[in-house]
């Protein structure tokens, strides 16, 4: 009997690992990208240079680029909701507060994902998932704690920062439930993306020009290589790999990668930023480790005798199947 997939399973688990290193990568790179040149082109740069790789690739791969008629308006929305409202909310809460603690909240995708995909996919979610995403929140409580301590921000900053913060994680939570549906799942996987990135760039774009004025960009190698990196390796490999994995098992289950992100960027920080880790954030990266091992892993499947021989036969099916 074959079993629906988790993120266990290895065609899941290889590219969920690899959009988990590399988005936990991007919060170090989005600090060079504040400062000179306004938040909002800075996003603009981004998803122009992603939707011209993902035009690339879908070129290359020989797939028509061209969506069917209501697919239109849903690239728009996804592209408004995933690459327009989204980031420009994170980029503008990391005006407020710092990157590890914007980390840190995202985390709480996991959240209005698995809610939102039960309420509009339907998606099964067991016991044991709700169990381990229970205590995975207690330990991202923990160091959303220890973040907010050692920013030794104001109370109003952090209020305007972690508002932001949290309509970033609506937003994208929004697009990610947006990737399960037969609407999605009936396009071209590149041309979607490819479009969506556009419609959302060039709400970046407009957004940008009336709030801030005309394009500025800031020559220098860092700026420029951060805004093909963001681009190419965090947006047009990561986002078709991402989304993959929410049609397979699921936005819930998709959705560790962001409890799993905050950690790696903290690694991260600890190598180039001097980052010390805190006993309260170790402890409250082990308690969310704890949380994920607990929702993924698999319960041990139950024998049964049939005609002789000793068959294997699932428990039940695995969290977040469809």
């Amino acid at each position: 009997m074959m079993t629906a997939p988790s993120l266990l399973t290895p065609r899941i688990l290889i590219p969920f690992l690899l959009v988990t290193l590399i988005w936990g990568s991007t919060w170090i790179v989005i600090t060079g990208q504040l400062g000179v040149v306004p938040p909002s082109w800075s996003v603009a740069y981004r998803f122009f240079v992603g939707a011209a790789a993902m035009f690339a690739y879908a070129a290359w791969r020989r797939e028509p680029l061209m969506l069917s008629g209501p697919a239109w308006g849903f690239a728009a929305l996804l592209g408004f909701a995933q690459f327009a409202f989204n980031f420009n909310f994170v980029y503008r809460a990391e005006e407020h507060i710092t990157s590890g603690l914007v980390a840190v909240l995202f985390a709480l995708l996991i959240v209005p994902n698995t809610l939102l995909g039960r309420l509009f996919l339907k998606t099964k979610v067991e016991g044991r998932f709700l169990l381990g995403a229970g205590i995975a929140i207690i330990g991202v409580g923990m160091m959303i704690l220890h973040e907010y301590r050692a920013a030794a921000l104001g109370p109003g900053v952090v209020v305007v920062g972690t508002a932001l913060t949290l309509a970033g994680v609506l937003s994208a939570s929004v697009a990610n439930v947006m990737q399960g549906t037969k609407i999605a799942r009936a396009q071209s996987m590149a041309a979607m993306i490819a479009w969506a990135m556009l419609f959302g760039a060039l709400g970046d774009a407009v957004y940008a020009w009336i709030t801030t004025g005309p394009p500025v960009i800031e020559p220098t190698a860092a700026y420029i290589g951060g805004v093909f990196y963001l681009g190419v390796i965090a947006s047009a490999v990561t986002f078709p790999l991402y989304f993959n994995i929410i049609r397979e098992v699921g936005p819930g289950q998709a959705a560790w990668s962001s409890v799993l992100i905050p950690i790696i960027a903290m690694g991260i920080s600890t190598l180039f930023e001097g980052y010390r880790w805190a006993p309260l954030a170790i402890a409250g990266g082990a308690v969310a480790l704890v949380g994920l091992v607990i929702a993924v892993a698999k319960r041990p499947e139950k024998p049964s005798v049939s005609g002789g021989n000793v068959v294997s036969v699932p428990v039940e099916k695995d969290t977040a199947s469809r």
